[in-house]
């Protein structure tokens, strides 16, 4: 594929996560004038910084890495490409690379409460199985041993992601963000607004795309958290060891390891891989069960909004927006 086969360009759904950016991707990759990846969260252009590559190879490595990986079923040239990394927003200084390829790339940002954020990601990773300690507090009091290099489980993909207090730094990774890329390139979404009105929360990321309203008015309920009966068969399954990766990991993490040379990149699994990989689907589906409820003790929670406030009073007015009722604020 060529970077010339699409003029449309380029958009992102870049963070933060457990904001709602599932729910809006899912929505963006039905719109007919949108070719979403094949993958909702590439993460490529978050895992090496490609900002000093010279032209010619950065735009080889993106149009045989990324484009023939993740968007080799688009066949609309007027189609908006978009993907949806949130891992982005946590990346200001490689969206480079983007704006050198597509210097008309648009950003689209979805917020949330970190008090309702940090506790849902904590959630999301214990399914994943990148987290290991199920209880909040704890792991929320791992942090400073975890920012260290310890207490880190084996089974963890990006142990950034285990650090709740960063990565709850919204206005920080906001300002870092406009600063790279540009505030008018970026289109804010707020969680509280799409789950009251994902309609207009959906028209409003269609105008700033610049795409004509699709008509469409279904949106579906919100995905409640996933829970599950065996932690230790849960992280076995999603996220097995190295070297049984490739064969026992899910089709999106295939999709971004497997190979584009030739032949073998057009053969399907084997046989016995297919097996496998029904099996561990059903294993998955018995595995699951409906996850806890959130508890946060309030003097944790208390403990958070103090840590937190300056970064959302912050995060408010580079939004032009009054977030004090995230703080208990009231008036």
């Amino acid at each position: 594929m060529s970077l010339d086969d699409y003029p449309r360009g380029f958009a992102c759904v870049v963070g933060a996560p457990r904001c709602g950016t599932t729910s809006l991707s899912r929505y963006l990759a039905r719109h007919p004038q949108i070719c979403f990846a094949s993958v909702k969260e590439p993460h490529f252009f978050a895992q090496s910084d490609l900002s000093d590559l010279p032209e010619a190879e950065l735009r080889d490595l993106v149009e045989h890495e990324y484009l023939e990986r993740f968007f080799a079923h688009c066949a609309d040239r007027d189609a908006v490409m978009m993907e949806g990394s949130v891992s982005y927003l946590y990346a200001a200084e490689r969206m480079q690379a983007i704006l050198r390829l597509w210097p008309q790339a648009k950003f689209i940002i979805a917020l949330r409460d970190p008090l309702r954020m940090i506790p849902s990601l904590h959630q999301r990773l214990l399914y994943t199985g990148d987290e290991t300690e199920a209880d909040f507090a704890r792991a929320w009091r791992l942090i400073g041993a975890r920012r260290a290099g310890r207490k880190i489980p084996r089974t963890c993909l990006d142990p950034r992601l285990l650090d709740y207090e960063e990565i709850g730094r919204l206005g920080k990774h906001v300002a870092a963000f406009f600063a790279a890329v540009g505030r008018e390139r970026c289109h804010i979404v707020i969680h509280d607004d799409l789950v009251a009105d994902p309609g207009a929360a959906y028209r409003g990321v269609l105008a700033f795309l610049g795409l004509p309203d699709d008509g469409r008015r279904k949106f579906g309920a919100k995905r409640a958290g996933q829970g599950f009966k065996l932690g230790w068969l849960q992280r076995a399954l999603k996220r097995p060891p190295e070297r049984t990766r490739t064969l026992l990991a899910g089709k999106q993490f295939r999709q971004r390891v497997k190979s584009l040379d030739g032949k073998k990149a057009k053969a399907g699994p084997s046989p016995l891989a297919e097996a496998i990989l029904g099996l561990r689907k059903r294993l998955l589906r018995w595995n699951k069960a409906p996850a806890e409820p959130i508890r946060v003790p309030p003097d944790l929670r208390a403990e958070i909004r103090d840590t937190l406030a300056a970064d959302i009073d912050q995060l408010g007015t580079l939004i032009g927006r009054d977030l004090g009722h995230w703080l208990g604020r009231r008036g």
